[in-house]
């Protein structure tokens, strides 16, 4: 068992964020600065809001949409748009098809069983949901940024990944528990002609 109330989970709960994932996409940004100020940017399974709440601040002249099937309580910024449902659902996608976006992020992660490898699959199958969105909404020289557990999939989910993008990188921020096998896959300029 982890720690929940760590010093990251702490740290949120002083600085008036939601989650201690926010911390996670804050350090992704410093080493790999994905986000500019007249981004948008689309963030899957964006519930609680902790992603919301940074990129909201990083590209405050852009637009942010956040969709999760879970609630997720108003943030009251004004360039932040949150949608409950299905992102495979045409209704949701039809919310967001007038948009491109700069950066398509993913900090979904799958509700575990504690066998791992059934997890890590379950992990793989968001994630290729997650790139299927990237390939239909990103500019072209996007970026994408995902969550994903280090399972037996991996490889192969990471070469893929290499056939559409100039730049694919892998980073555990340190705001990631010690003990958890998450992992991010920071891929930069994607190509729509490849």
């Amino acid at each position: 068992m982890y720690k929940r109330k760590d010093f990251f989970y702490k740290k949120a709960k002083n600085e008036g964020y939601r989650s201690r994932a926010a911390y996670k996409l804050l350090e992704i940004n410093k080493k790999f600065k994905i986000f500019k100020s007249s981004h948008n940017v689309l963030d899957l399974g964006c519930a609680p809001g902790g992603w919301l709440q940074v990129v909201s601040r990083l590209c405050s002249n852009g637009s942010v949409y956040g969709i999760d099937l879970l609630k997720t309580e108003p943030l009251n910024l004004k360039n932040v748009f949150i949608i409950q449902g299905d992102i495979l659902d045409s209704s949701v996608t039809e919310k967001i098809k007038h948009v491109k976006f700069n950066s398509v992020i993913s900090d979904m992660a799958p509700n575990t069983s504690g066998i791992k490898h059934a997890d890590y699959f379950k992990s793989f199958e968001l994630c290729k949901t997650a790139f299927k969105i990237a390939k239909l909404h990103l500019k072209n020289n996007g970026n994408f940024i995902v969550k994903i557990f280090q399972g037996r999939e991996f490889e192969d989910f990471y070469k893929s990944l290499k056939k559409h993008f100039d730049s694919v990188k892998i980073f555990k921020p340190q705001s990631s528990r010690d003990s958890s096998s998450e992992t991010y896959i920071i891929a930069r300029n994607f190509k729509h002609t490849r």
